[in-house]
């Protein structure tokens, strides 16, 4: 090979490599968002004026999460989950759009699940008895 040769090849090789480097700078890419659902399928909403707490099921497990109605500024949200017996798993703070998730073992013990967002909330009782 002759040293043209080498030279083309070479300014092709870096002409692919910038123009790959362009297309990457350009191209938005995908947000990773935080998780706001549970694994398994749904098996409640509960809702309130202010949001409510969507609660999962898979397997032995349960996870719930409190959504807010309206998502923006920073407001006071919980969200609470206890199975019978057990002790109560609490995510709460100020957040924006929502609290959890909150996932307990339950077994097939009956579970409370509890929400809030600002002022409203809601307490489901002893369910998925």
């Amino acid at each position: 090979m002759d040293r043209g040769a080498i030279r083309r090849r070479l300014a092709a090789g870096a002409a692919v490599l910038v123009a790959s480097a362009v297309l990457a700078l350009v191209t938005p890419g995908t947000a990773q968002a935080a998780p706001t659902s549970c694994s398994g399928r749904k098996v409640r909403t509960l809702s309130f004026s202010t949001g409510s707490v969507r609660v999962y099921k898979r397997g032995a497990y349960v996870c719930a999460v409190t959504v807010a109605r309206k998502s923006g500024a920073r407001t006071r949200m919980s969200v609470s989950v206890q199975p019978r017996g057990g002790r109560p798993v609490v995510d709460a703070g100020r957040f924006s759009h929502h609290a959890g998730p909150v996932t307990v073992h339950a077994g097939h013990r009956c579970v409370l699940f509890k929400g809030s967002v600002g002022s409203g909330s809601v307490n489901s009782g002893w369910i998925l008895c």
